[in-house]
């Protein structure tokens, strides 16, 4: 029997990525901006960012689809460009969101380098001062007044009116999350007339700060309800099953199982309404007016917002009014994203996963159960009603009534 040489192993590449994708991807991208340029210079008279965008990415995939079927037939060629066709379109989203936050801070910089812009008002300073004088600190204060009250009461209403429309199926649930849905594409300039006829025309309400929450409220309240309730569908059945077999009520259960479960969705759904209203300008506009102070009442007196800030100072012809409006919109970006990491921070923890003062409330229950079965153990032993079983059994339970105390 002759023997064989053994053929060394060629490894396979598993990535899905190849050199002649690569290749492609760059030729097609040379061939389209070259295409589009001559066609901008050369052929037709266009002008305009945004055109030659759209031109070069159409050309682009058209490029790409033909590279790809040197190599590919069939759903391939599709699946390939479609990839393409999304990364493409998510890439451009993030350098339009990048593009404005940096345009913005850059416009900004001048009035964010001076310390008065966040100590400061506008009641001592005018359009034709350096920015030297006055800042932005009522409207910030004017932001978190009025998202503060509206978050204290669309939370509340939003997440009962989430674990409503979950726990109480029927005709009315549907009715209202008809509503809800309808009420998520409701004009921002709807909500501001709307609190301005009832509150401030029929009740006679002056413009303040609370109006202006109001109306932001208005436009928060669907948002977090429609997250929300999105959010508490996605709580398996089954955690909620268990809760029922070991005795809970349905309260309880949501209290104690769906609520927790679901907490970080929760903690988006407020962000997302959160963000919907804080830059809201037309509700404020009419609810709250305008005003160069600093306001710290709800209940009476104009109250500015950062947006209408920005919207009232871009109006002004002098440059330094237009950096106090970029400032203040950066300003809000910064507010934001601190509301962001704030919220995180308090309900982006997993399910089950527990605080330092939330353990520590769980180890002083456990020590009170280990206290009460010695108790009944000692009560037993005295009376020598209970079954000796039974005895043995309390006896063991309270045994580790020591190590808790030790970990306390």
């Amino acid at each position: 029997m002759s023997q064989q040489h053994a053929v060394p192993e060629v490894r396979r590449n598993t990535t899905t990525l190849r050199s002649s994708d690569i290749w492609a991807l760059l030729g097609a991208i040379t061939g389209a901006l070259s295409l589009s340029w001559l066609i901008y210079t050369e052929f037709a008279p266009f002008t305009g960012v945004v055109g030659f965008v759209v031109i070069a990415w159409v050309i682009f995939l058209g490029f790409y689809a033909t590279l790809v079927f040197f190599d590919e037939r069939g759903p391939a060629v599709r699946d390939r460009i479609a990839s393409v066709a999304v990364h493409g379109l998510a890439a451009t989203v993030l350098l339009a969101l990048g593009f404005v936050v940096v345009y913005t801070f850059i416009n900004g910089w001048h009035a964010l380098a001076h310390l008065n812009f966040f100590t400061e008002d506008m009641s001592r300073a005018s359009s034709e001062q350096g920015l030297d004088e006055g800042g932005m600190l009522h409207a910030v204060a004017g932001t978190l007044i009025q998202a503060g009250i509206a978050l204290a009461i669309t939370v509340p209403l939003g997440l009962l009116c989430a674990v409503f429309l979950n726990e109480i199926p029927g005709r009315f649930s549907r009715f209202v999350r008809t509503i809800v849905e309808a009420m998520t594409a409701l004009p921002s300039i709807v909500a501001g007339l709307f609190i301005y006829a009832t509150l401030i025309i029929g009740l006679g309400i002056p413009k303040s700060g609370l109006a202006a929450a109001l109306a932001i409220g208005l436009m928060m309240l669907p948002i977090i309800i429609r997250a929300s309730d999105v959010v508490l569908r996605l709580v398996p059945g089954t955690l909620k099953e268990a809760s029922y077999a070991l005795g809970s009520g349905q309260w309880r259960t949501v209290w104690h199982v769906t609520l927790p479960t679901a907490r970080s969705g929760l903690t988006t759904a407020i962000i997302l309404g959160t963000a919907r209203g804080v830059g809201e300008t037309s509700p404020v506009l009419l609810t709250a007016g305008f005003a160069s102070s600093l306001n710290l009442n709800p209940l009476d007196q104009p109250m500015t917002s950062l947006p209408l800030a920005t919207f009232n100072y871009i109006k002004f012809p002098q440059e330094v009014m237009h950096a106090r409006a970029f400032g203040a919109a950066a300003l809000l970006m910064v507010v934001v994203l601190v509301l962001f990491v704030v919220a995180r921070m308090l309900g982006g923890r997993a399910p089950g996963q527990l605080t330092r003062r939330q353990e520590h409330r769980r180890v002083l229950r456990s020590l009170r159960d280990a206290e009460r079965f010695a108790d009944r153990a000692d009560r037993a032993d005295r009376t020598g009603a209970a079954p000796a079983a039974h005895t043995d059994s309390d006896a063991a339970r309270a045994e580790p009534a020591a190590e808790i105390k030790e970990h306390v």
